[in-house]
This record gives C-alpha cells, structure tokens and sequence, in this order.
C-alpha cells in the first residue's frame, strides 16, 4: 500500500452541487403533482420558488467561487425543455445556454445532469420508463440537451441515482411515478440503461466527444443482527444489485439484479457496453440491513455504531464506507468524481469535521490508486429535500427560507481552505 496522500493534485477539481427543481423555482412537473396529492412526510409542504437559484443563479455562481469551487452540478430541467411531448421551449434552452455560458465565464466547470429525478407531467401517462417507448424519448430530449452543451468542456451525466429512483418509484411506491411492482422495476431499470445508452449517440453526434457517466448513490452496508444468516444474506445481495449493477451495465453491456423474491433481471445489452468516461459517485451513510418475513422482506435502518451521532436526517456519519466505496469502483478502470456528498447538519457545527473526515477517505483512496478527480459537495445552498420537505439543511450556505437571503455556515471557510491550500486542514485550526 502507498503512503497516504497528504494533498490534492493541481488538476483535482473541488466544486457544489444542485439539482434544478430542489433550487430553482417555478417548476410544473411529476413532483408538484406529488406535492400537490399530499404525498411527502409533510403533506402540506410545496417546493414552490424553491429557493430561486432560477433568478439568483449570478449570485449563486459567486457564492461558488467565494469558497473556492472551480466546477458547479446543475441539472437540466426536463419539465422546463419539454413541457409538452414533441414541443421544445426554446425560451428555456436559451434561458439554459445563457446560465452555463455565464458559469464558464465564472471561471466554474459546468457539471450537468440530463435526468435528476423529476419529469414532465406527461411522461409517466405516455411513456413511462417500464415501456420501450421511454427509449427514444430520452434520446429525442438528449438530442435538444446536446446543443446546450457545444464549446463548453462539460462533465456530463445522463441519470441522477438511477437506483433510487427506480426502488423508489417502481418497487415501493413512495416517489413518482407511484408504482410498487418488481417486474416493472426491472423493465424500467432495462429501458434507462438503453435510454443513457441512446443518449450518448446523440451527444456524441453533436458535441464529437464527451466526458459521460452517471451518479450512483452508494451505500455501505451491514448486517441489521450480526449474527443472522438470512441479514447477512441480503449484505451480500445487496451491494451488486444496488451498488453495482448500473455501473456494470453500462462497463459490461451486461444488465444482471439478483434479489430473490424482490426483483431480478439478466440481459444483454450490448450498445451499453464501455459506454461512460468516468464513474460518478454518490456517496452519504452506511445501512444496516434486517430480514423480515413479507414483501419486499427487507428494512433499512441506520445505527449510531461509532458514538458520532446520526445527522439530522437520521443517517449514520461513516466516512469508513466512503473509502471503501471507493476501492470498489476502482475495478472499472475509469477516473471517478464524487458528484456529491455531504451532510444534514441543521445547526451547521458538524458539518466541518464531515468534510474533513471524508475528504481524508477520498486522500487514502487516492493513495491506493483510485484516480479520483474531483469532489462536488452536496449542496452548494439549503434547499427542497424531496420527500423531506424543507426540514434538512445540506448546504454550505444557510438559506432563510422566508427571505431567501444566503449566509455562510462555518463549513464554507473550511471548504476554502482545503479547496484554495489543496491540502487537508483540521477543523478548528483556521
């Protein structure tokens, strides 16, 4: 083993992330119907004018520079491109070009997301992702999502935590599109590994080359009770097909889930093959896994193991998965960013020694031989968190939700630090 890294190389890329409708604002699509049917934990909580990055992106892009970040995540809104199917707005991709031409000339690499969770309201009524039609829709919008892109040297992801969704949405029903069917999940999993498949032909078409992948939200797992087999069972289930299986797909043109009695699938596909330039990883907690004796016959809980207290969301602080994580990617032999990662800290004091103790994974990582190449923290601001509402605070800045004003939280000197010294500073020592 290599000594471990002490600092970060010049070309290493420290920057934030969003995702349109969680900032933006003024969004009319599958999850404002949700919000509107009373589905999230708060059944009266709406997103809204989020907290309108939409208007203040300017602003926004300062507040970027100002803790050093030199890359920016943001997604393209599907809902704004194609409000209707087959009609483009072309106010909104000249509203989008105009936005990532103007981080370029902030001196921030445009990080951009095609698909981060959220549709227009038509596509589940007309060509949701468990029918093969989904295919040549997401190419026909990557196709319009390409000329956004021309001249700008953008990492690009085509899907957002694919898996998230699809557990989510297509096998316990909690998000859109509201379905709870295993045969359903797989076909849906199959037609977005096709769908990022077709969309790379088209920004490949367009743009000549492209830096693609996908974000994959990433666990660690173990055991709920050390000691029982059928727990441990699904620890050894669990990371192929929810870790993995995307990421091999899209390595090995070969699609393979194996959760007996959940969801299982095995097909070729070959046009996936060697399909992304990088592996993106998204990456927060560690889950303790626990057979139980009905559908879907497991459950997720999360343990204060270490004595550091869950965050605020409710998530065990393990940045050991973090390392781990990363040496498992380590087999696709492609450089890997850390698209995002961060933490739930409402009072804001933890979130420094978050940083520090998971950027010292990333160092070890490196250590070891994982190209890893940059860093996006989650979020650059506090924002709409899903089917949490406006409850948890991920972001550098604090946002006051009633005046939209951004304020500083300890982590943003933190995060200059490290980003401008390209080293790793202890908290507390500035």
């Amino acid at each position: 083993m290599r000594t471990p890294e002490e600092t970060f190389p010049t070309h290493f890329t420290f920057g934030v992330a969003t995702s349109a409708y969680q900032v933006e604002g003024g969004i009319e699509n599958d999850w404002a119907e949700w919000e509107r049917a009373g589905k999230l934990k708060e059944p009266h909580a709406r997103c809204g004018r989020a907290v309108d990055h939409w208007h203040r992106y300017e602003e926004d892009y300062a507040l970027a520079k100002a803790v050093g970040a030199t890359a920016f995540r943001i997604s393209l809104e599907w809902a704004r491109i194609e409000p209707e199917q087959g009609r483009f707005d072309e106010a909104a991709l000249e509203a989008y070009r105009e936005r990532l031409l103007k981080m370029k000339a902030h001196g921030l690499r445009p990080v951009v997301t095609l698909h981060h969770f959220t549709h227009p309201s038509w596509f589940h009524r007309e060509t949701p992702w468990h029918l093969p039609q989904s295919v040549p829709t997401f190419r026909r919008y990557a196709r319009r999502c390409a000329a956004l892109l021309e001249g700008l040297d953008a990492l690009v992801i085509s899907f957002n935590e694919p898996m998230v969704l699809l557990l989510g949405g297509y096998l316990q029903g909690a998000i859109p599109p509201g379905i709870a069917d295993g045969a359903l999940t797989m076909r849906a999993l199959e037609n977005m590994v096709r769908a990022h498949a077709a969309a790379r032909q088209e920004l490949l078409e367009r743009l000549g080359r492209v830096e693609l992948g996908i974000s994959q939200n990433m666990l660690a797992f173990a055991p709920d009770r050390w000691w029982h087999p059928l727990d441990r069972a699904l620890v050894r289930l669990a990371s192929p097909a929810y870790n993995h299986a995307f990421h091999e797909a899209l390595a090995t043109g070969h699609l393979r889930v194996n959760m007996p009695g959940v969801a299982s699938t095995r097909v070729a596909i070959p046009e996936a093959r060697d399909s992304v330039e990088f592996i993106g990883v998204n990456y927060y907690s560690r889950a303790h896994l626990r057979f139980v004796p009905r559908p879907p016959f497991i459950e997720f809980k999360y343990r204060d193991t270490r004595g550091r207290g869950l965050t605020d969301i409710g998530w065990e602080d393990w940045p050991e998965g973090f390392l781990q994580t990363l040496r498992d990617v380590k087999r696709y032999g492609r450089p890997v960013w850390i698209t995002e990662n961060g933490i739930d800290d409402r009072t804001g004091s933890r979130r420094p020694h978050y940083l520090h103790s998971h950027l010292a994974q990333v160092l070890a990582a490196r250590a070891e031989g994982v190209d890893v190449q940059g860093y996006l923290y989650w979020s650059l601001l506090d924002n709409f968190e899903w089917l949490e509402g406006w409850g948890p605070r991920f972001g550098l800045y604090h946002v006051d939700f009633d005046t939209l004003e951004r304020r500083a939280t300890p982590a943003c000197d933190y995060f200059r630090a490290v980003a401008t010294q390209r080293r790793l500073v202890a908290p507390g020592t500035l």
